[in-house]
C-alpha cells in the first residue's frame, strides 16, 4: 500500500475544545496545521463538561482570591467576544444556554458566609438578586437564603465543537492508530487513518491535546514526563417533572460548591438537570444507587420545596485529565511543556482553552517556527461528532 506524505507546521493530537480552538487560531495565523482524532470530535472530557465558563468566583468561596481565580478571571469576556464574532475564533453559530449563572445560599450559617465572602471579593461580577429577579425556583416562599447573579455564561459544548471544527474539516483526520515516530527529534511519524490509508507526517511541532489519551502517546515517544493525574467524578443526571432550567451553584464553606446544577436537553427535548460540585467529587467511591440516594437527599435539603417523585435518575463516571501535581492538588491554571519538538498540554478546565491556545502559540513563535501558509491537504476521512451523554438513551436504562 502506498504511503502518502503530509508536511505541516504543527500537528495537534486530540479533537476536544482545546485542540480545536488551537487548530482554529493556528490556521487563521497562517500555520499549516493538521488535527488528528482517534474517536469522535468532543468524545473525551468535552462532552461530559457542564459548559460553565468559569471566571473564578467559586474559588473565592473560602474568603480569599486564589491563583486559580486570578488565572481564569478573564475567560468569560474572551469567550463572549468569540460568541459575538469579534474574538480570536468565531463562535457565532454556537448556542449559549445561559448568559449568566446564579449562586444561592441556604439558611445554614456556613452557606451564608460563603455567599458573603464571594459577593464581597468578586463584587464586579456578582450582585444580590431581589426576589422578583431571581429564577422562579428561588422565588418560593419556603426559600430562606440569598441568590447572587454571576456574570459567567454557560455554553452548549456540542455546538461549540461544531463551530470550531466545521470551518477546518479538511484539516481534521480520523485515525485509528498511535503515531510511529521515525526520527529522534520527533518531527516525522507514520499514522494510519480510519480507512486504513497510510500517511507519513513531517511536522515542525506536535501538540498533544488528547486529555487522558496523552499518556499513551507519551509512551510511544518513550517520555517519562510529564506525568498525568486523573480526577474522577461521579456526576448525576435527572429528567422528568422538573420546574425549569437552572444554572446555579449552592454555596458552602468549601473550595467547591455543595452542588452545581446546569440544564440541558435529552434526545427528545426534555429538560435534564446535570449535577456536579462537591456531590460529584465525594461520590467516586459510591455505587450509582448510593450516589443517587445522596443526590436526592442533597436536593431535599437545598431545594426542600421541590417535588422530585416523578423524575428519572442516572449517573456518569468521568475523569478529568491534568498534569500530575504534588499530593494530587488541583492545577491553578492550564498547563503545557515542550520537549524535543513535542508540546504536551492539558487545559485543566473548559474555560481555559483560549488561554492555553494563546500560550502555546506564543511558545511556538518564540522558537522561531514560521507560518508557511495554509494550503489544502489531500483527501482523508474526517471523524464524526460525539453525542452528548444525556442524549444517549442507554444512560437512562
Amino acid at each position: 500500500m502506498t504511503t502518502q506524505q503530509i508536511k505541516c507546521d504543527v500537528v495537534i493530537f486530540g479533537g476536544g475544545v482545546a485542540g480545536l480552538w488551537l487548530l482554529a487560531e493556528l490556521r487563521q495565523q497562517g500555520f499549516q496545521t493538521l488535527l488528528l482524532e482517534t474517536d469522535a470530535l468532543g468524545a473525551g472530557q468535552t462532552r461530559f463538561a457542564q459548559g460553565i465558563i468559569h471566571g473564578g468566583t467559586k474559588y473565592a468561596l473560602m474568603g480569599k482570591i486564589t491563583a486559580s481565580s486570578e488565572a481564569i478571571s478573564a475567560m468569560p469576556s474572551v469567550w463572549r467576544e468569540s460568541i459575538n464574532g469579534t474574538g480570536a475564533v468565531n463562535l457565532k453559530q454556537a448556542t449559549v444556554l445561559s448568559d449568566n449563572q446564579c449562586m444561592w445560599s441556604t439558611g445554614a450559617l456556613s452557606s451564608r458566609m460563603a455567599g458573603f465572602f464571594a459577593s464581597k471579593l468578586m463584587r464586579s461580577r456578582t450582585e444580590e438578586l431581589i426576589k422578583q429577579k431571581r429564577p422562579k425556583i428561588f422565588q418560593d416562599k419556603k426559600f430562606k437564603g440569598k441568590v447572587y447573579n454571576l456574570d459567567e455564561p454557560v455554553v452548549d459544548t456540542k455546538t461549540i465543537i461544531h463551530s470550531l471544527a466545521e470551518p477546518y474539516n479538511n484539516a481534521i483526520m480520523h485515525i485509528d492508530s498511535l503515531p510511529e515516530w521515525r526520527q529522534t527529534n520527533h518531527t516525522c511519524f507514520n499514522i494510519q487513518d480510519s480507512q486504513a490509508n497510510q500517511w507519513e507526517v513531517i511536522t515542525k511541532r506536535s501538540v498533544l491535546m488528547a486529555g487522558k489519551g496523552n499518556a499513551a502517546i507519551l509512551e510511544t515517544l518513550g517520555f517519562k514526563k510529564p506525568q498525568m493525574q486523573l480526577r474522577p467524578l461521579k456526576m448525576v443526571m435527572l429528567r422528568g417533572s422538573l420546574p425549569e432550567k437552572i444554572y446555579a451553584h449552592c454555596l458552602e464553606a468549601n473550595i467547591n460548591p455543595r452542588v452545581t446544577i446546569t440544564s440541558h436537553e435529552d434526545s427528545k427535548g426534555e429538560t435534564v438537570w446535570y449535577m456536579g460540585g462537591q456531590l460529584a467529587e465525594e461520590g467516586i467511591n459510591r455505587t450509582n444507587e448510593q450516589q443517587i440516594e445522596v443526590a436526592k437527599k442533597e436536593l431535599s435539603e437545598v431545594l426542600p420545596w421541590l417535588d422530585l417523585n416523578n423524575v428519572q435518575w442516572a449517573c456518569l463516571d468521568i475523569s478529568r485529565a491534568e498534569p500530575e501535581m504534588e499530593k494530587g492538588k488541583r492545577p491553578d491554571t492550564s498547563y503545557f511543556i515542550e520537549q524535543e519538538n513535542i508540546i504536551t498540554a492539558w487545559p485543566t478546565k473548559l474555560a481555559l482553552a483560549p488561554k492555553l491556545a494563546a500560550d502555546i502559540i506564543d511558545s511556538i513563535k518564540s522558537e522561531n517556527v514560521v507560518a508557511s501558509g495554509v494550503t489544502d491537504f489531500p483527501d482523508f476521512p474526517q471523524p464524526p461528532y460525539a453525542v452528548l451523554p444525556w442524549q444517549e438513551e442507554k444512560r437512562w436504562q
